[in-house]
């Protein structure tokens, strides 16, 4: 598949060398090629993740941390290594300040149990903003009806903006915490999150950032940020599902509880007394997703050999052209027009339900998400019920853009 695009060929990215590294666009979709516009639920692995698992299963399992043998002690300095890997990743300032969790959803619900169980009580607020995911909402919601604190709501504009001066208005010595969005899965938004974080701080409050959209497409440097928590999900930075990461601060992460009960998280245990281990063990029971955060590590190196300077301008580049040639087709409306955007574009179409669009897309291979993404605040505010999304990734070409137009050039025959 070769673009004919000019913006393409100025280029030195070479999306068709980048798509030969992932497995699954070999094969057909009902006949067509696979158009695969749904990174942003989970993003397709390529084969160095994938054979890196693999190789893992086959050469080196062993469970880590507790046993005295070979492929015990291998298997531990790979996953530690991984540890050292996303701490220099993140610009984190030390190995303990990174926790392995289970995903983003994992990583917040951790922070809400223990620092917000600990930290938060009648009179505090919490600010989230318009454009959250359901799982930086309902982890506050939960602990809200035993601490009785009040969440306050950052709003958005019509374009999907973030008002960073409503924002602002919001603050003031009971906001105990900021739990906030970096770029928004719904919209496509990019928070001004530097600035965030720093009037946050003016008040004395803490601030949670979700990364789960941001770390695939930008370099994150959480100490440039100066982000207190920061999260996200190996599956949507290319890794494998069930594993994430929780970065803290270390003086937070040491003053808060263990959120969980069971092996590696203690030193010992009697029925009288558990002394807990230190970080970042004492916040990981159990057996951990250990293929996982070894998969984890292979896609860092990838996502690096390819580059975030040259991910970040092809997916510009390809957003631009998305906008553009979406704008030709008739009845579409793009929801969330903010002015700084990442690769997610949300949209209506006057004559069709977007799970109709979403089915008569598949038949075309098409992949996209359609429905509330998980952010029904988000509908609510824009009073549509769902909407379609196409997201996109380091893999996705031009020629990608072009099926989705021609496909909605389809729906719009089909439903007039």
């Amino acid at each position: 598949m070769t673009s004919e695009n000019p913006n393409i060929l100025k280029s030195n990215y070479n999306v068709e060398e980048i798509r030969r590294d992932f497995p699954i666009f070999e094969q057909q979709i009902y006949g067509k090629p696979l158009t695969f516009l749904d990174s942003g639920a989970s993003a397709q692995k390529p084969r160095q993740v994938i054979d890196r698992l693999s190789d893992y299963y086959s050469n080196e399992y062993a469970n880590i941390h507790r046993g005295v043998y070979y492929l015990s002690q291998v298997g531990t300095q790979k996953y530690e290594e991984v540890r050292g890997q996303l701490k220099t990743f993140i610009n984190a300032a030390d190995d303990k300040e990174i926790i392995f969790v289970r995903g983003a959803t994992e990583a917040i619900n951790l922070v809400a149990q223990t620092w917000g169980r600990q930290n938060l009580g009648q009179g505090d607020e919490v600010i989230l903003s318009r454009m959250e995911h359901h799982s930086n909402i309902v982890p506050w919601q939960m602990i809200r009806e035993e601490k009785e604190f009040v969440i306050q709501v950052a709003p958005i504009d019509d374009r999907g903006n973030f008002l960073f001066e409503e924002y602002e208005k919001l603050l003031s010595e009971r906001t105990k915490l900021v739990a906030i969005t970096h770029i928004s899965n719904s919209l496509g938004t990019i928070t001004p999150i530097k600035q965030i974080i720093r009037a946050a701080h003016k008040v004395g409050a803490l601030v949670l950032v979700d990364g789960c959209q941001a770390v695939p497409h930008t370099r994150v440097d959480v100490r440039d940020l100066g982000a207190d928590f920061y999260v996200f999900s190996g599956h949507k930075m290319y890794g494998p599902t069930g594993v994430g990461v929780l970065y803290g601060r270390k003086e937070l992460l040491e003053a808060m509880p263990p959120y969980q009960g069971g092996g590696d998280m203690i030193r010992s245990v009697t029925f009288e007394k558990t002394v807990y281990n230190d970080l970042p063990h004492k916040f990981e029971a159990g057996t951990p997703h250990i293929a996982g955060g070894i998969g984890l590590g292979a896609a860092i190196d990838y996502m690096e050999d390819v580059g975030f300077e040259a991910i970040e301008d092809h997916e510009e580049k390809l957003l631009a052209y998305a906008k553009e040639r979406l704008a030709e087709v008739k009845g579409f409306h793009l929801v969330g027009q903010a002015d700084h955007m990442a690769g997610i574009l949300s949209f209506t179409m006057e004559n069709a339900h977007p799970h109709d669009i979403g089915t008569i897309l598949d038949q075309e291979g098409i992949a996209i998400r359609a429905g509330h993404h998980c952010a029904q605040p988000v509908m609510d505010f824009f009073d549509v019920p769902a909407m379609a999304r196409a997201s996109l990734g380091l893999y996705n070409t031009y020629e990608d853009i072009d099926r989705l137009v021609a496909g909605l050039e389809k729906v719009n025959r089909i439903f007039g």
